[in-house]
């Protein structure tokens, strides 16, 4: 599913015009990302938590050359669902 069919299920679902649920679409990926961004964590009810986590520089390698090289410390995000979701979906 790509956010096209999410703007096109969420105009089915609502009845609101295409434009409008483009845009509430739209508005709702902004304020999960401001969110993140800001360094928050993001709690959905009976969905999950998008989580933002701080990884450290480690050293790496090159798995055809052998070569090692440094892997820069970064932000990432990791998701965990929610208990009534992971039991739906097993």
């Amino acid at each position: 599913m790509v956010k096209a069919d999410v703007v096109r299920r969420v105009r089915l679902e609502t009845g609101i015009s295409q434009g409008e649920a483009e845009d509430l679409t739209n508005e709702l990926l902004e304020i999960m990302c401001q969110t993140l961004e800001s360094g928050d964590n993001l709690m959905v009810t009976n969905f999950g938590l998008f989580e933002l986590k701080d990884k450290v520089a480690r050293p790496g390698r090159d798995p055809k050359s052998k070569v090692e090289h440094r892997i820069d410390a970064r932000r990432v995000i990791s998701f965990h669902p929610a208990k009534t979701w992971r039991e739906e979906l097993n």
